[in-house]
């Protein structure tokens, strides 16, 4: 790589600059230029990863952000490419995720648009479709503006709470001759600021609640963007014996561990007397019930019961969208990091049990409470799987253990949702990194994307994407892309032939008003044909195999596949026709 002689040379120095290891594409003539500087100028640094629809570059970078901690970029193609990928940027948002979306756009320039296609392909500003859902936006307008603007996005992705931002490109700019050496910055200096802290007084009354509380519960989702955040959960939850509840859009809590009472959510929420919410996007849905028939809301809580709600949630709302849920009464609200807040929680809680020793015995007796409704659990979740063992569809008890019989020597990662929670229930979740979330938005299409993005951010691992059949059919062309660039990944197909979400929401609908709820699947099944995802798979160069209908025939044909992905290092998937749910 020499001088830069372009814009987008310098370009590809700045993502160069900033560690962008992996850039994802579908090609387009408004970012000829920086496509020219990836492949001639930066000999693939950052390597280039081939999608045939930009919703699937977005979705690759998406998960690739969670895995990974940092950005990779996603190139869209001006006003029609950022059109397609404008959902895959909401759920990046909605899941909190770093992405750069970079955009080549037609010249601002009106003297300099070719006739017809510029003018459709150029948008003043092009970033106004994406404005209400990225943390920001920006067209430089000059060379010497490229620095800043690549390092100030990046820098925002990285500032919590994460999310996507985008940077338009001019296409005469990226293809301008620099008047004069541009000094590429040294991103040290620019680095995103120190994660917010709690105030202590706040911290100090939240530790003084936990203490006296008779029947706390934790509940949290994001908090496990972070290691550290994950550890002190574990160590206060193991001081005060606090129930835990995992809402799962990251890993917050291992699912083996004795206070992990996730799956009885419901129940001790009821007798809760304090609720520690932490990292909770939307406050309001996981404390309470909603009637899927009426829409009424009511709280899972008892009356009296506080709530501390300790998140950033209030550092990132728009208008446009209200995804932080319903406007939910706290007693004590506290805005901080919690990888920063729980440690000094974790102190001022031991602090004041050291004032208060009477404490002491409450919380051992409520320790073994505890344990033994955890271990209640895990007996019903492992009887639930001998009742269903040779249910035929496949059900998801069986595909769990027997995928887990088949990759448990494996350094395995689910990269792509759970059974439903099965995998939770059987599986020992015991590490922070083995689980990288599902999608708060629940968009159907980001799935193969993501799986492919998290794989690329964990090297090395053994990547399990637990792939929806109804969501897989918006974005099937991924599977292409994990063939071509040879993506280790076991994919498994969860493949009830439904979108078996609406056809709950018809069974409701049908029973409200009286109507016949047999009639349900109409509009929802997949079937008359069933897909062939194997044969699908194959035709993108997959190893394939499926559809395994009989439960006897499964653990066989996930033993070749994992062998194929271990021993080959590229994907493949297994289709399982499985019950709803």
């Amino acid at each position: 790589m020499g001088l830069p002689g372009y814009g987008s040379d310098l370009v590809v120095d700045l993502l160069q600059t900033l560690g962008i290891e992996y850039v994802a594409f579908n090609p387009g003539a408004s970012f000829r230029g920086l496509h020219d500087s990836i492949v001639n100028y930066g000999w693939d640094r950052p390597r280039h990863l081939l999608v045939n629809h930009e919703e699937i570059a977005v979705a690759i970078a998406h998960g690739y952000g969670k895995a990974r901690g940092r950005p990779m970029a996603a190139i869209v193609h001006d006003t029609v490419g950022l059109l397609h990928a404008t959902m895959a940027i909401f759920i990046a948002w909605l899941d909190r995720a770093p992405v750069l979306v970079l955009g080549g756009t037609g010249p601002l320039a009106t003297d300099r648009r070719r006739p017809w296609i510029d003018w459709i392909h150029t948008a003043q500003p092009t970033g106004q479709v994406v404005r209400e859902f990225v943390k920001w936006d920006d067209q430089p307008a000059s060379l010497s503006a490229l620095p800043e603007s690549l390092l100030r996005g990046y820098r925002i992705a990285m500032t919590e709470p994460r999310g996507p931002v985008y940077i338009a490109l001019d296409t005469e700019l990226q293809e301008a001759r620099p008047e004069a050496p541009i000094p590429l910055p040294d991103p040290s200096r620019f680095a995103p600021p120190a994660s917010p802290g709690a105030d202590q007084a706040a911290l100090a009354t939240a530790g003084r609640w936990l203490v006296e509380a008779e029947r706390p519960v934790v509940v949290a989702d994001y908090l496990g963007r972070n290691a550290e955040a994950v550890q002190a959960l574990i160590e206060l939850a193991e001081l005060l014996a606090l129930a835990v509840v995992d809402q799962g859009s990251r890993f917050n809590f291992p699912s083996s561990h004795r206070f992990d009472l996730s799956d009885a959510a419901g129940e001790i929420l009821a007798e809760a007397d304090l609720v520690l919410a932490l990292d909770l996007l939307d406050l309001q849905a996981p404390l309470t019930t909603v009637d899927r028939a009426t829409r009424e809301v009511r709280s899972r809580l008892p009356a009296g019961a506080r709530v501390i709600d300790l998140s950033t949630r209030d550092l990132l709302l728009r208008s446009w969208t209200q995804d932080a849920g319903g406007l939910y009464p706290t007693d004590l609200a506290i805005v901080a990091e919690t990888h920063v807040a729980l440690p000094q929680l974790l102190q001022a809680c031991r602090d004041f049990l050291l004032r208060t020793p009477a404490a002491k015995p409450r919380i051992e007796a409520r320790a073994t409470g505890l344990e033994a409704r955890h271990r209640k659990l895990v007996d019903e979740a492992r009887a639930q799987v001998e009742r269903q063992w040779d249910s035929k569809p496949v059900s998801l008890p069986r595909l769990a253990m027997d995928l887990w019989d088949v990759v448990k020597d494996e350094d395995w990662v689910l990269v792509n949702r759970t059974l439903n929670w099965w995998t939770r229930r059987l599986w020992p979740w015991d590490r922070h990194d083995r689980y990288v979330g599902v999608s708060h938005g629940g968009s159907v299409g980001y799935g193969i994307g993501h799986a492919i993005g998290a794989a690329l951010g964990q090297p090395g691992r053994f990547a399990i994407n637990i792939q929806p059949d109804g969501d897989l059919l918006y974005t099937p062309s991924g599977l292409w892309t994990a063939a071509h660039h040879r993506i280790p990944m076991l994919i498994v197909m969860f493949n009830n032939r439904s979108y078996y979400n609406d056809e709950e929401h018809q069974a409701t609908m049908a029973r409200h008003r009286g109507r016949p709820v047999e009639r349900k699947g109409i509009g929802i099944h997949i079937q008359d044909p069933d897909v062939d995802f194997a044969g699908l798979a194959r035709s993108f160069g997959l190893y394939a195999e499926g559809p395994i209908e009989e439960p006897r025939d499964l653990r066989p044909a996930l033993e070749r596949a994992v062998r194929h992905v271990r021993e080959e290092r590229r994907p493949a998937l297994v289709d399982v026709v499985t019950q709803p749910r």
